[in-house]
């Protein structure tokens, strides 16, 4: 019996003769810990999607205010299609009328630590943790640091499912919450949302 296809749904999302994000057909490099990607997407609503890499595929969530650093700050986010490893590196302008048409860079990236663990304390499977609905990890990126948490709050047959991002333990001395999405620079390319659309337009 043949595996269902994990990016069918992404696959079928979008004309690859027109949009330049990957197709997902490429084999993505191995690490040593999974990673994670945060994209700042200027599309009908400017919004931040987080992305963390469970086993071969990104799992992905729109975070409509963005991660924050403050523990106070409970972000909603609304878990979207998994995308392909090479998803980490997009940076670009999707064509209108596309699928999530509009302007993408990644504000940050990095590794994450799994730490999520039952009630005894013994460590449960990271893509197991997220089915029950709670998962706590560790990020090391170059602008988001420390333990986080992702919990599903609702998701009934009538409900669109939906998710708190949370920063855990003491606030830093340095933590703030999310920067203006239209003033934050790319970690790739040290670019803003304007101007990675300036560029485009001059190619």
């Amino acid at each position: 019996m043949a595996t269902e296809d994990p990016l069918r749904t992404y696959r079928g999302k979008r004309d690859f003769e027109r949009t330049r994000e990957p197709s997902g057909n490429a084999a993505a490099a191995s690490a040593e810990r999974p990673r994670f990607v945060v994209q700042i997407h200027d599309a009908r609503r400017m919004h931040f999607d987080f992305r963390l890499q469970v086993g071969d595929v990104l799992r992905s969530w729109a975070v409509p205010k963005g991660p924050s650093a403050d523990p106070g700050d409970k972000r909603m986010a609304v878990p979207t299609e998994d995308h392909p490893l090479e998803y980490e590196d997009f940076e670009g302008v999707i064509p209108k009328g596309e699928y999530g048409g509009g302007t993408v860079i990644v504000w940050d990236r990095g590794t994450y630590e799994p730490l999520s663990h039952d009630r005894r304390g013994r460590p449960v499977d990271f893509a197991e943790s997220l089915e029950r609905g709670h998962a706590s990890f560790r990020l090391h990126g170059s602008k988001l640091h420390g333990e986080y948490a992702l919990t599903r709050f609702r998701g009934g047959a009538d409900e669109e499912e939906a998710w708190l991002l949370v920063h855990k333990g003491a606030a830093r001395a340095d933590g703030h919450g999310t920067p203006d999405p239209r003033r934050a620079r790319s970690v790739r390319t040290g670019r803003t949302v304007a101007q990675v659309l300036a560029d485009d337009r001059r190619e």
